[in-house]
């Protein structure tokens, strides 16, 4: 299968890549970034291509000729809200996602083959935001509403969003090296939180290599018909998935 990534160089993109890599079923990678992707250099593998794209608001003819008969996309492009300001935010979580999406939607051939366009979204994300809702709760939530709105007028668009929990590196040195270095206050609260987390709030955690996977094997369809979670998976009118971390959890054995 030919699988499309973005944001290889965060944490999440390197969980996905590592496991991409180790898929067997996975006979080439397309890695959509701004700049070059140490974990990508290191693999020497050749089915992992580099695609250096500098705009993610616009996929010209040339592009999509390169990720032409791709099964899916991992879209694992995301900032903290932390870290820059509104405007930004929004275009980097919403509106590059949802460019994106628009792109893709044209790869499929046909209804027989459709695409798989997977948005790591978080816990905390909603559909209903109020006046409490942090900011990147309320983006996230109308980034995948219009997904979800995308799926239902395309229906070979496959489109689904995986709400992770606490995610953390701690049991996966195979990425460490290529993760970004998080501030000292980040640091700081996953080694106060990451413990409780591990060994009491186990339903909020999401450990990076089996995240990973699932969201690989998302882009592959191997969850688009899954049924045997009776909480935290749910499909919306036309189709559109919603998979919380409790739903993960389950559906990978953590729980």
């Amino acid at each position: 299968m030919h699988l499309i990534l973005t944001g290889a160089t965060g944490l999440v993109g390197s969980a996905v890549l590592d496991a991409m890599i180790k898929l067997p079923d996975v006979s080439r990678i397309s890695v959509l970034s701004r700049r070059p992707v140490k974990m990508a250099e290191a693999a020497n593998d050749p089915r992992v291509n580099v695609i250096i794209h500098k705009d993610f608001t616009t996929y010209d003819s040339s592009l999509l000729e390169k990720l032409s008969g791709a099964d899916g996309c991992v879209w694992a492009l995301g900032i903290s809200q932390a870290q820059v300001g509104k405007d930004e935010y929004v275009e980097i979580t919403k509106t590059y996602a949802l460019a994106a999406a628009e792109a893709f939607r044209t790869l499929p051939a046909s209804e027989t083959k459709p695409f798989n366009f997977v948005y790591v979204s978080g816990e905390g994300s909603t559909f209903k935001p109020s006046m409490f809702t942090p900011l990147f709760g309320r983006i996230k939530g109308e980034t995948e509403l219009a997904l979800a709105e995308m799926r239902k007028q395309h229906p070979a668009f496959h489109a689904s969003t995986v709400r992770a929990g606490f995610i953390d590196k701690a049991a996966q040195p195979d990425i460490q090296p290529f993760v970004p270095v998080l501030g000292y206050s980040r640091v700081a609260m996953e080694a106060v939180l990451g413990p409780v987390v591990r060994n009491v709030w186990k339903g909020a955690w999401s450990p990076t290599e089996h995240l990973g996977k699932f969201l690989a094997e998302m882009a592959m369809g191997q969850y688009d018909a899954a049924s045997n979670v009776a909480k935290g998976y749910r499909k919306l009118d036309g189709g559109f998935t919603v998979v919380d971390n409790v739903g993960f959890r389950r559906l990978v054995g953590l729980d």
